[in-house]
Parts: structure tokens; C-alpha cells; sequence
């Protein structure tokens, strides 16, 4: 290829590029039409509207992805150890049935992705650690139920002809009190135990910096 020819690509190369990170943007829900051809194209970065918006979506998008692993180290100490000792079922249970009103409200009212993408990766690594906690200590039997028994009450939760929106509204709301009552059950239960048997330090550190994120 010759030097007219590549300074001819060159431009076309250029808005290819541009038209793939457009149509990631817009499917990620990262920007408006407008701040993208303000920021991106233009390069306008004095539009501060637009600046922060950007910069609020990708920090949502972060935690969502961040979410995707945080129990992840739980999860794993419990499957490599075998055992569920120290864990609180009903501490996992709250937090599960919180984060799922949370997820499904959202999922149900149209919010996007980056608004609840977080809550569903933390329910489907709640649910392995309670069918792990239940499968070692009660039997896999008893696990297979319980991850039966709360696909379906997700599909009812998504079923607005089963449970109405205003139900979900409430439970949404509770999620807060709902994971307090379920960590604060997990501490009476690591105070009577005198330790914290298979829980994960490492999941306890991420969970309290997203924590610490989210009220900052």
C-alpha cells in the first residue's frame, strides 16, 4: 500500500473505530447520543454536564463488574474446605432475599443494566454460598431444594401478575434493614462460636470497601 493510500484509510479506520465504541457506549448505556458526539467526536471536554454523567455511568459500570467477583473468594473457601461452618443461613438467606427485591425491582421497572447489574451477580454468588452452606451441612438434597425453591420465587418476583410492583416497592425499600438484621446475625453467631469458621476475610474486605464506596 502506498502513502496516498494509507493517508486515504486512514480516516475511514478512524470512524470504523469510532462507530464500534459508539455502539459499545449506547449498549452499555454510558452516554447520550449528544455527549457522545460532544466528548468523543468533538472532544469537548468543557461540557461538564456531560463530563460527569460519563464518568458516573463508568463508575457504576466498575462496581457491577466488581460485583461479579467479590464473593467469589467465599465461595471457593467454602467448596475447597467442604464445610459451612461458622456461616449464619438465615444471615445468608436476608441478604439474599434483599439483594433479590433489590434486582428484580429494578430489572422490572426498565432501570439500566449499570443500576442493578451489581445485585444480580451478588444474588447468583449468595445462592452458591447458601446451596454450599446447606449441601454440607444438611445435604445435597436439601440444597437442590433451596436453589429450586428460589428460581422460583425470582420467576414470581418477575411476574408482575403474581407479585405487583408496589410488593416489590417495599421490598426494595427493606433491603437495607433486611442485610443489617443478616450481618448483625452473623456476628452474634461468630461471637457464640468464639471464630469465624469458613468465612472469607478477603470477601469481608471487598464487601465493606463497596460499602464504604457507595456512602461515600
Amino acid at each position: 500500500m502506498g502513502v496516498e493510500e494509507a493517508v486515504k484509510e486512514a480516516p475511514k479506520a478512524a470512524m470504523d473505530i469510532i462507530a464500534l465504541l459508539r455502539d459499545l457506549v449506547f449498549y452499555l448505556g454510558l452516554m447520550t447520543p449528544a455527549c457522545f458526539e460532544d466528548l468523543v467526536v468533538g472532544l469537548n471536554f468543557s461540557n461538564i454536564p456531560c463530563v460527569k454523567m460519563a464518568v458516573s455511568k463508568c463508575l457504576g459500570l466498575g462496581i457491577v463488574v466488581g460485583s461479579s467477583l467479590v464473593k467469589l473468594p467465599q465461595v471457593l473457601k467454602i467448596a475447597k474446605s467442604g464445610s459451612g461452618e461458622g456461616i449464619s443461613v438465615v444471615g445468608v438467606l436476608l441478604e439474599l432475599v434483599a439483594i433479590s427485591f433489590s434486582g428484580t425491582y429494578s430489572f422490572t421497572q426498565g432501570f439500566p443494566f449499570s443500576s442493578y447489574g451489581e445485585s444480580v451477580f451478588l444474588a447468583i454468588q449468595t445462592t452458591m454460598i447458601g446451596v454450599l452452606v446447606i449441601a454440607f451441612s444438611r445435604g445435597k438434597l436439601q440444597a437442590l431444594l433451596f436453589a429450586a425453591l428460589y428460581a422460583g420465587s425470582v420467576w414470581a418476583l418477575l411476574t408482575p401478575s403474581i407479585v405487583p410492583s408496589a410488593v416489590l416497592w417495599y421490598g426494595q425499600a427493606a433491603n437495607i434493614p433486611m442485610i443489617l438484621l443478616g450481618k448483625f446475625i452473623q456476628i452474634v453467631t461468630n461471637f457464640r462460636n468464639g471464630h469465624t469458621g469458613q468465612l472469607s476475610s478477603i470477601t469481608c474486605f471487598l464487601l465493606a470497601l463497596g460499602d464504604r464506596k457507595s456512602v461515600v
